[in-house]
């Protein structure tokens, strides 16, 4: 509790600044940030670490607790996007970007041990791995976004909106559905005899799905992760003189002009990320998370896994959160092309992590 008095201090004093000096929108999320990173660490809710007991072994809770995240987010979020037409979706355009990007993605996350959420809440966590992998998964993700376009030229289609195609009702049934679908794959991979739901993803899901609604509700569009990290470095970047944004296609579209010209506390996705940390180190006073020592190869093989999630992120318009979350709970398809193809990579960087015994 000693610990935790100076830094709820300093967490309030952060949230007073917001409130005085930026406004009271960018002061409520970072209070939903803080909810997020205290549910993500106090629960444990790794998306990579899920993926990862399913394939190992055999242990399905992590995965169903996803698909019960997706489930609620999606109940809450499409209904919001039918009733204000102002509201954004997370939506991203199937092309071979998403392919490569997503297949990328999911191989190095779990080399990495952690997505974009899991990077930032492990980080503030204290785990020495994802906090060194933090800084290379904001240059990486940088450096994708200057690329993106020419990722793009190589073939891509319009973004798909079920909610606006189909209509709520319709988007969400075949969500459900969809869902539902996963979940029996899973029942016929793992088979009889496993426990189905720990209570810590239960509890996780339910606030993380309620969060990632209020997120989507008082920013206007759904919770993302890793446009944070790029613009943080693009900042960097531009500061010292070693990017033009007005040469790049990606960074001089006028709203990502202007959010290099601002301070990253008027960006929604930034401050959300900040109260993330915040609220990963207040359960991190408490329950510290413990890592084994690393090698000095199994460093430089993370730290190079990490910035490769950061590149693979931004041409998959998004991570677990970004493009699979926010993505399906609001009816885009680049959300369910996702999923298959960074499963695929998953397959792939288990067996890389094993072979380097992280």
């Amino acid at each position: 509790m000693l610990k935790r008095l100076p830094l709820a201090a300093v967490l309030a004093a952060f949230f007073m600044l917001l409130l005085w000096n930026v406004s009271v929108r960018q002061a409520v999320l970072f209070l939903v940030g803080i909810g997020m990173g205290a549910a993500l660490a106090g629960a444990r809710f790794g998306f990579t670490t899920g993926w990862r007991d399913l394939v190992e072994r055999r242990d399905p809770s992590g995965v169903v607790g996803q698909l019960l995240l997706l489930g609620l987010a999606a109940s809450l979020s499409m209904p919001l996007l039918g009733a204000f037409p102002e509201l954004h979706a997370a939506l991203g355009p199937p092309s071979i970007s998403l392919l490569v990007g997503a297949f990328v993605f999911g191989l190095a996350m779990q080399i990495a041990d952690g997505c974009g959420s899991g990077t930032l809440y492990k980080a503030g966590l204290g785990v020495p791995l994802n906090m060194g992998i933090l800084p290379l998964f904001a240059l990486g993700s940088f450096l994708g976004s200057a690329h993106l376009d020419a990722w793009l030229s190589l073939g891509q289609w319009a973004p798909a909106d079920l909610v606006q195609q189909w209509g709520v009702g319709p988007a969400l049934g075949v969500t459900w559905l969809l869902l539902g679908a996963l979940a029996l794959a899973v029942r016929g991979w793992v088979g009889k005899g496993k426990s189905w739901l720990e209570s810590r993803w239960l509890w996780g899901a339910l606030a993380l799905g309620v969060l990632a609604a209020l997120n989507l509700l008082i920013a206007g569009q759904p919770w993302g992760v890793v446009y944070g990290f790029g613009l943080a470095a693009a900042k960097v970047a531009h500061a010292v003189g070693a990017f033009d944004p007005a040469a790049n296609v990606f960074w001089s579209q006028p709203g990502n002009l202007q959010r290099l010209s601002q301070s990253l506390l008027l960006d929604v996705t930034s401050i959300t990320n900040i109260g993330i940390l915040g609220g990963a180190l207040w359960i991190s006073a408490r329950t510290p998370a413990s890592a084994k020592p690393l090698t000095a190869q199994q460093w430089l093989v993370g730290l190079v896994a990490g910035f490769v999630l950061g590149y693979s992120s931004r041409l998959a318009f998004g991570c677990n959160i970004g493009a699979m979350l926010s993505g399906i709970a609001t009816g885009s398809l680049h959300g369910w092309i996702w999923v298959p193809m960074a499963f695929a990579g998953t397959l792939i960087g288990i067996r890389v992590r094993r072979y380097y015994q992280f």
